[in-house]
C-alpha cells in the first residue's frame, strides 16, 4: 500500500500535468527493461568505476519524467544523487568549476529523498553532517546538532587518510565538522561559519581568507574542477554510498548561444570526461539533450570531428542499458501501456483518497477511457499523449467520485486547453 501522504502528493501533480517529484516509478510504463539494465549494469558496479551515457529525446519526450525515474533507481542503489541543468549563465560546461559548483548545490542523499528535503537550503551540509556521523559511529542515524570528540577524531582519522581526495577538499570537510564539536559556538555563529565554509565548495570567498582561518591554500577553480569532483565521489564512497550518480539536463538552445571559443571549450571539456571518467570510480554520469547536440552543423558535436567519433548519433531503435545513447524518440508506447499506466494511477488515486475508492471506475471503464483518448488525440499534436492521459485519467476519477461523469470529449478539450497553456 502506498503511503497515503505520498499518494496525495503525486496525484496533485499530475492533476495540474506536472511530473511528481516522488513516486514517478509507481505510475510509469514502457522503460521497465531499460531502468532494469541501468540498475544491473551501471548502478549496481559504479563503485569499480566510472562510465557516462547520454539521453536524446526531442522537447517533450520524457527526459525529466525518465531522470526522476534514474534518481528513484540510484537512491534505492544507496548512491547520493545531483540533478545539474546546464545553461550558459549559471553552469556552463565551457567553465567547469561552475558545473561542479552547481553539482555541489544540487547534491542530495537516500535519506534526504526519504524524507522528502527537495527545500533544503544547504543540502551538501546535510550531505557532510550525514558523512561525519557514519564515519564516526557506522550508522546513518541521522544528523546531531552536537557530536563527541571521539566521534569526531574517528571520522577524521578516515578521512584524512584517504588519498583519493584532495588535500584541501579533506581539510575544509573536516572543518564543517569541527563546529558539530560541544565547545562549539553559540547557534547563530556556528551557522555563519557553516555557510562560509559551504562557499568554498561554491568558489565564493577569497583564497588569502581561507588560508588564514581554515588553512586551505587553493579555490575551487576551471584548473582543478575535475579533481574536485573526483574528491566528491570518493567522498562518497568513503561514507557507505556506492557513488555518486549526477544527471546533466541541458537546457533549450545552451550550446547555440556560445561564442566559438565557448563552445570549444565545452566540447573539449566533454571529451575529457570521456575520456577520464573510466579512472573515476564511484561517478556515473549522464547528460540529456536533445538530438540537434548531435547534427546541428553550427554548434552540435559534428564541428568536432574527435567528440562526435566518439559519441557517434542515436539509433532509432529501443534503447538499451550498454548503449551509449539512449534515444527516448525511438520508445513507442503500446495502447496497453497507456492502459497499464491509467491503471496504476487508479490505485494511486485510491490509496490518496481510499474513502472514495468503491467509486472509482474499474478496469473495463479505465481501458475504455484510455483507448478512446487515445482515438481522439491527434498523432501529430505538440501536446504528447502521455501529458494528456495522465492528467485526463485523474479528471476522469474525480469525475466518478463526484458522481458526474462527463463526456469523453469534453474532459478531453478541458485538459488541452490548460495543457496547451501551460
Amino acid at each position: 500500500m502506498i503511503e497515503r501522504s505520498l499518494a496525495r502528493q503525486i496525484i496533485e501533480s499530475l492533476r495540474k500535468g506536472v511530473p511528481p517529484q516522488r513516486g514517478v516509478q509507481l505510475y510509469s510504463t514502457g522503460n521497465e527493461k531499460l531502468l532494469d539494465g541501468i540498475k544491473e549494469e551501471h548502478l549496481s558496479s559504479i563503485d569499480e568505476f566510472g562510465r557516462i551515457r547520454f539521453l536524446s529525446g526531442s522537447w517533450g519526450a520524457g527526459k525529466t519524467h525518465f531522470f526522476r525515474l534514474v534518481r528513484e533507481a540510484a537512491f534505492e542503489n544507496n548512491c547520493l544523487l545531483s540533478n545539474v541543468e546546464l545553461n550558459v549563465n549559471e553552469a556552463a560546461l565551457n567553465k567547469f568549476e561552475k558545473v561542479f559548483y552547481s553539482i555541489v548545490r544540487k547534491i542530495s542523499t537516500p535519506a534526504c529523498y526519504e524524507r522528502d528535503m527537495s527545500a533544503d537550503a544547504a543540502p551538501f551540509g546535510t550531505v557532510l553532517e550525514e558523512a561525519l556521523v557514519y564515519l564516526g559511529t557506522g550508522t546513518r542515524s541521522g544528523v546531531q546538532s552536537q557530536v563527541e570528540h571521539a566521534c569526531y577524531a574517528r571520522a577524521c582519522e578516515r578521512l584524512m587518510v584517504d588519498r583519493g581526495m584532495d588535500i584541501d577538499f579533506r581539510k575544509i570537510v573536516q572543518k564543517y565538522w569541527e563546529t558539530f564539536l560541544p565547545e562549539a559556538p553559540d547557534p547563530a555563529v556556528v551557522e555563519t561559519e557553516r555557510g562560509e565554509i559551504l562557499d568554498w565548495f561554491s568558489g565564493e570567498g577569497r583564497v588569502s581568507d581561507y588560508r588564514k582561518r581554515f588553512g586551505i591554500a587553493k579555490m575551487v577553480t576551471r584548473d582543478n574542477a575535475k579533481l574536485m569532483l573526483q574528491s566528491l565521489a570518493q567522498l562518497a564512497r568513503l561514507c557507505g554510498y556506492r557513488g555518486l550518480v549526477i544527471l546533466f539536463d541541458e537546457a533549450e538552445q545552451a550550446y547555440s548561444i556560445m561564442r566559438k571559443s565557448a563552445l570549444r571549450a565545452a566540447h573539449d571539456n566533454l571529451r575529457s570526461l570521456m575520456d577520464n571518467v573510466e579512472a573515476l570510480p564511484g561517478l556515473f554520469l549522464i547528460y540529456a539533450t536533445t538530438p540537434e547536440f548531435y547534427t546541428d552543423p553550427k554548434y552540435g558535436i559534428v564541428i568536432y570531428g574527435a567528440l562526435s567519433g566518439r559519441i557517434g548519433r542515436p539509433e532509432h531503435r529501443s534503447p538499451r542499458a550498454r548503449d551509449l545513447i539512449w534515444n527516448l524518440d525511438a520508445v513507442e508506447p503500446t495502447e496497453e501501456d497507456y492502459v497499464a499506466a491509467a491503471r496504476k494511477i487508479r490505485m494511486i488515486y485510491a490509496s490518496a483518497y481510499p474513502d472514495h475508492a468503491g467509486a472509482l471506475p474499474g478496469d473495463e471503464e479505465i481501458e475504455r477511457f484510455v483507448l478512446e483518448l487515445y482515438k481522439i488525440h491527434p498523432s501529430l499534436s505538440a501536446v504528447r499523449f502521455w501529458r494528456v492521459l495522465v492528467t485526463a485519467v485523474i479528471a476522469h476519477n474525480d469525475d466518478h467520485v463526484d458522481g458526474d461523469v462527463r463526456p469523453d470529449q469534453e474532459v478531453y478539450d478541458s485538459i488541452m486547453d490548460r495543457l496547451r497553456d501551460s
